[in-house]
């Protein structure tokens, strides 16, 4: 059996917009580890995204991220090895908060600044108005299908 091209103009829409969003997201983070923020993976976005506020508690970061304690535990361990993340005292032995470090700030100033320029030259290459309409579209389909609260709040879970 033979591969079969797919036009991307044939694609229903929901993956059209998965597509180009994975794109950007690897492109972004194949930028970021250029830059020498190295180590980072897709899903320590989902965490970075609960730390911006300040810090949390692991037990917090996990609730938020709808994961075991556990697991929270896990990935603060590995972003704090690499530099990301600080954990910090509570004054309870038994709570520890966990925040951005200023590496990990650092990495959230930057992928900002390469998602700010994608969409400069995608303005550049269709135009002001074509982004516009199709941000105003992608949006209010989100509404529709009842994701506007979950984007919005910051708690869009992972792909699985």
């Amino acid at each position: 059996m033979e591969d079969v091209d797919v036009r991307p103009e044939s694609l229903d829409l929901g993956y059209l917009a998965l597509f180009v969003g994975q794109r950007m997201n690897d492109q972004v983070l194949e930028e970021l580890h250029g830059a020498g923020f190295t180590g980072l993976r897709h899903s320590h976005g989902h965490v970075f995204q609960h730390l911006l506020g300040g810090a949390r508690s692991i037990s917090e970061l996990a609730k938020l991220l709808g994961v075991t304690q556990q697991a929270a535990s896990k990935s603060v361990a590995e972003l704090e090895s690499l530099g990301y993340v600080d954990k910090t005292e509570t004054g309870d032995a038994r709570v520890r908060q966990v925040a951005l470090s200023s590496r990990g700030l650092a990495s959230v100033e930057k992928s900002r600044a390469l998602r700010s320029a994608l969409q400069k030259r995608f303005e550049h290459q269709h135009g002001e108005g074509p982004l516009k309409e199709a941000r105003t579209l992608l949006a209010g389909m989100l509404v529709s299908l009842g994701g506007e609260d979950a984007a919005r709040r910051r708690r869009v879970r992972p792909t699985r």
